[in-house]
């Protein structure tokens, strides 16, 4: 591989940033999806191979969100959901979880603050906040109420969520709906649709992602928007979530424009 230097970069890196503009330059914004979802996963597996500790690879896994946030406002696409902690992560090891959350929080107080280029973001809980320790569901609400009405990135933060909760969460919303309306079990059967349990969910309101994209090479949903991810398209990126780049978001836009949408027809 060459080594010299063309200014102060080497040549891989000259030859990157040319691939990444040739590669933008092609994305039309009509071809951009208007939602994505990103499971960010990797961060313990990066942290092995490079020798460090696991809460120091959660750490730069945090990091990484605002420098994709960036990325994501670069190409003007509204909305996205990340994947930050599942009901099952809350199953971990105290030792772990205890600087998860932490890191967590000052992720939280940065997003409420917007990117340092000054784009504001509108944060949305994603999740069941009855599951987490509290200063931490406090603080969600927190971040989502002094957001409100930023008309910036719309950032849907699943944290405490599992995909399979939030059907089950939608399905009793609409039987106590129902029940407080006086009907009986056989009406409320009868009034049951796909609108009445999309109407309920975390994420109501909000258009389905488009595209899901999750990293460190896995091939699975782990019951991230099982719902809403019904016509989403799918990429799936070896990059571990703290090394992913620029480039390889751009490779998944890319790869998105491609696709030819039928949503089952």
């Amino acid at each position: 591989m060459a080594t010299s230097v063309f200014g102060a970069l080497r040549v891989p890196d000259v030859v990157y940033r040319y691939y990444e503009r040739r590669l933008a330059r092609s994305l039309t914004k009509a071809q951009l999806p208007g939602h994505i979802g990103v499971v960010l996963d990797g961060n313990r597996r990066w942290a092995k191979q490079t020798g460090a500790s696991t809460a120091y690879g959660h750490q730069v896994g945090a990091e990484k969100i605002h420098e994709f946030l960036h990325w994501v406002a670069e190409f003007n696409i509204p909305v996205v959901t990340l994947y930050m902690l599942s009901t099952q992560n809350l199953n971990r090891d105290k030792a772990e979880l205890e600087p998860l959350i932490r890191i967590i929080a000052q992720t939280l107080r940065q997003l409420g603050s917007g990117l340092n280029d000054g784009t504001q973001l509108k944060v949305h809980p994603v999740g069941d906040q009855r599951i987490l320790p509290e200063a931490l569901a406090d603080l969600l609400n927190e971040t989502a109420d002094s957001t409100r009405h930023n008309t910036g990135l719309h950032v849907n933060v699943a944290i405490g969520y599992g995909g399979r909760e939030e059907i089950v969460d939608a399905a009793k919303s609409f039987l106590t709906d129902t029940s407080e309306l006086g009907y009986t079990l056989d009406q409320a059967i009868e009034t049951l649709d796909v609108d009445a349990i999309s109407d309920r969910l975390y994420t109501r309101g909000q258009p389905d992602p488009d595209l899901v994209i999750r990293t460190s090479g896995e091939q699975r949903l782990s019951g991230f928007l099982m719902w809403q991810s019904a016509y989403s398209e799918f990429y799936f990126c070896e990059a571990l979530w703290p090394a992913f780049r620029r480039v390889d978001f751009i490779r998944a836009l890319r790869d998105y424009a491609t696709r030819n949408r039928r949503y089952g027809s």
